[in-house]
């Protein structure tokens, strides 16, 4: 693709940016094939914006003619005299911006709002700016990624006598959406593991996520099974998930369904896993807005957050009717009761949805910081990222292809991984000793999630980051954030390590809006970024004396 076809007026003098926390500027605008360069022109000033365009979430424009006096800049307390047509681009972004452009000359804005259109919606990951990003401090030559199943597999010697690494998936032709190995009982053959897929949508069969090293329990995820409305079976799945028994006299599946839905599902071919069959296997159901639902609870908190109408009973309404801090409740309290059967119970659990790309992975990593210590470290937590949502399949540019903004129809978007971070920010917020990571890496990965420089979210799957190159052509962002700079910056100063199981409170007191995200634009959050910035650097201050 060549970007210039779709650039017709490349820069423009004498343009004004009214943009958050910042008064209106007069400067240069430049466009790109993936960046807005605006560059100050005020005397004594240097500052640049740079916005990728990716980060565009919809755009509103307004032409009109002018003749009138404008006070907004003055010299030597004259106002200026403006006359001709000029034009207005409001851009509303995904990372919850809002901002605006004046643009002298109707023809000049429409080009520059036609530009912002077309390349802030490119749909194949090569034409992404990832691809022609290049830091002068990494190179491509770098292992790309944390990790992977098969050094995750060699570090966990305690399992080897039990499960073992599979490479049935080698050529994405069993599952499309997992990685080329999997970790699976060690008596289960590739042949049956192949039977099982053909049971569960998409392929998505049984696979271990984690093994918790105080007795033995395991956690699995898959997608449900396929028995339809003939109530099918599948022996092999059966004798899958007994292997996972291993002497234990009960296991539990969490199904993030209600139990209405999964009868529903048979219907249409789904289903779940019936008691005659998996007699070893107690099924709980726990229903988990996804989708359209949480889409339109994305939506509906945000413009309750930017509603300047200053009415309490107004914003305690339109808070309610959003439901976000709803499905906020609902996943750490699911979480909860999946750490809790792991344990205090003692039981190894099977979750799922589902196509299991969404709520069981947002279950499953939260479980995992709530019980395991090495998850909560900075490192730990974006390796635990890495192996519950990028390698395990969750479709980031599917989901993430529009935020709150958007006036496109919805079609497969949802911010399961920005519930996902929110969840996380209020585990931080209730024990602020336990994490070794600050708020200010959920909100960097909760920008990057959306529009980013790096490769790492790009593609819905490991099989299509291969094929299309990320892995080959475009930088890691988790091994970005682990350059000493990085390191320092996002790592919690006051973090105390803890062998203890962080238990989240659920009760509706204990849960509060994120306002590092929702509010960020606003003068009030800002003050308060800058106290605590102020706090962190006297910590750290402390720390270095306390060492000397």
């Amino acid at each position: 693709m060549e970007f210039s076809e779709h650039i017709k007026t490349a820069n423009v003098e004498d343009v004004v940016l009214r943009q958050p926390l910042h008064p209106p500027s007069r400067g240069t605008l430049c466009i790109t094939g993936h960046h807005l360069l605006f560059s100050d022109r005020e005397e004594g000033s240097s500052r640049q914006v740079l916005l990728l365009l990716k980060n565009i979430d919809a755009i509103e424009k307004s032409v009109e003619n002018l003749l009138a006096y404008s006070g907004l800049f003055s010299s030597a307390g004259h106002t200026e005299r403006i006359s001709g047509s000029s034009g207005t681009i409001t851009m509303k972004c995904k990372d919850l911006r809002v901002l605006q452009l004046d643009i002298p000359g109707m023809e000049q804005c429409l080009n520059i709002a036609h530009s912002i259109e077309t390349l802030s919606c490119l749909d194949r990951a090569p034409e992404m700016y990832p691809f022609f990003y290049r830091p002068s401090d990494l190179s491509l030559q770098d292992q790309w990624g944390l990790s992977s199943p098969e050094k995750q597999y060699s570090q966990m010697k305690e399992i080897h006598d039990r499960w073992r690494l599979s490479t049935v998936n080698r050529d994405y032709s069993v599952c499309l959406s997992y990685p080329p190995a999997v970790i699976v009982p060690r008596n289960t053959g590739d042949e049956v593991l192949k039977k099982v897929a053909k049971f569960r949508q998409g392929g998505r069969f049984p696979v271990l996520c984690y093994y918790h090293k105080k007795n033995g329990m395991v956690i699995m995820r898959s997608s449900q099974p396929l028995p339809g409305a003939n109530r099918k079976r599948c022996r092999e799945d059966e004798d899958l998930l007994q292997a996972v028994m291993d002497g234990s006299d009960k296991g539990y599946i969490i199904d993030t369904r209600s139990s209405q839905q999964a009868l529903q599902a048979r219907m249409t071919g789904g289903g779940f896993e019936s008691k005659s069959c998996y007699s070893s296997w107690k099924r709980l159901h726990r229903q988990m807005e996804r989708g359209k639902a949480l889409q339109e609870s994305l939506i509906k908190l945000v413009e309750a957050c930017g509603d300047e109408s200053h009415n309490m009973d107004r914003w305690l309404s339109k808070l309610e009717n959003s439901k976000w801090l709803s499905h906020i409740q609902t996943a750490l309290s699911t979480a909860g009761l999946l750490a809790e059967c792991v344990e205090r119970d003692g039981h190894s659990v099977l979750v799922h949805g589902s196509e299991g790309k969404d709520s069981t992975l947002l279950i499953s990593t939260l479980a995992q910081l709530i019980m395991d210590p090495c998850c909560r470290t900075l490192e730990g937590f974006l390796a635990l990222l890495e192996r519950e949502w990028v390698q395990a399949g969750h479709p980031f540019m599917q989901r993430c292809a529009h935020s709150a903004f958007s006036h496109a129809r919805l079609q497969q978007e949802s911010p399961v991984f920005l519930l996902l971070l929110d969840c996380v920010w209020q585990l931080w917020r209730q024990f602020p000793l336990a994490l070794g990571f600050s708020e200010a890496l959920l909100l960097r990965l909760a920008t990057e999630a959306y529009a980013s420089n790096y490769g790492t979210f790009l593609c819905n799957n490991h099989q299509e980051r291969c094929s299309q190159g990320v892995t080959k052509k475009t930088h890691c962002l988790f091994q970005a954030l682990l350059r000493p700079r990085e390191r320092d910056y996002y790592s919690n100063p006051l973090y105390e390590p803890t062998e203890l199981a962080i238990w989240p409170s659920v009760h509706p007191q204990s849960l509060q809006l994120w306002r590092g995200f929702f509010l960020r634009w606003t003068k009030q959050t800002r003050h308060l970024e800058e106290a605590q910035e102020e706090i962190r650097n006297m910590v750290i201050e402390w720390g270095k004396l306390a060492l000397s």
